[in-house]
């Protein structure tokens, strides 16, 4: 058949990476001790640690929990420790920063444990558009992980890809 269309993106090694795959399942909560504090602005131990041992820490249960203060109080690290201590056995990743931070956290240990061998010399595509909040610095851990090994990394689709590397 001399007018039958054929399928090159799909004929071809091109291997496509979504990092929407790897998204890890569960509920983000972002901590604020802001309403913890007196005034907003001012840690009292006391009435601090009186806050956080009358808290119910169970209803974190296997959430991913970013704990922060929204207003300009300067929070000694020693608060942090304490609820992230109260936390641990309940969620399943706690750090201090935002949403943002935290999903850079957790993609950062999921892009360590990926086994890149299976994709030496081999064009690889990041897929770029997902529906899942994946952080820009997913796709640089990913891209600087596969360098090594590809023989070439594009970024977007497979029909409107942008070259960002190729093995010389």
């Amino acid at each position: 058949m001399k007018d039958e269309i054929i399928n090159r993106v799909a004929n071809s090694k091109l291997v496509t990476l979504n990092l929407e795959d790897y998204y890890p399942e569960g509920k983000r909560v972002l901590f604020d001790i802001k309403d913890w504090l007196y005034e907003g602005f001012v840690l009292r131990e006391k009435d601090f640690r009186a806050q956080v041992s009358e808290h119910d820490w169970a209803q974190y249960q296997d959430n991913y929990v970013a704990l922060t203060c929204s207003s300009d109080a300067i929070i000694p690290g020693w608060a942090y420790m304490l609820l992230s201590l109260q936390l641990q056995p309940f969620v399943k990743k706690v750090i201090t920063g935002n949403l943002d931070q935290l999903e850079t956290s957790l993609y950062q240990n999921i892009i360590e444990r990926i086994d890149v061998s299976e994709y030496k010399d081999k064009p690889i595509i990041i897929k770029g558009c997902s529906n899942k909040p994946v952080p820009q610095n997913a796709y640089i851990m990913l891209a600087t992980k596969l360098k090594p090994v590809a023989k070439s990394i594009m970024y977007g689709e497979a029909c409107s890809s942008v070259p960002l590397f190729k093995k010389k």
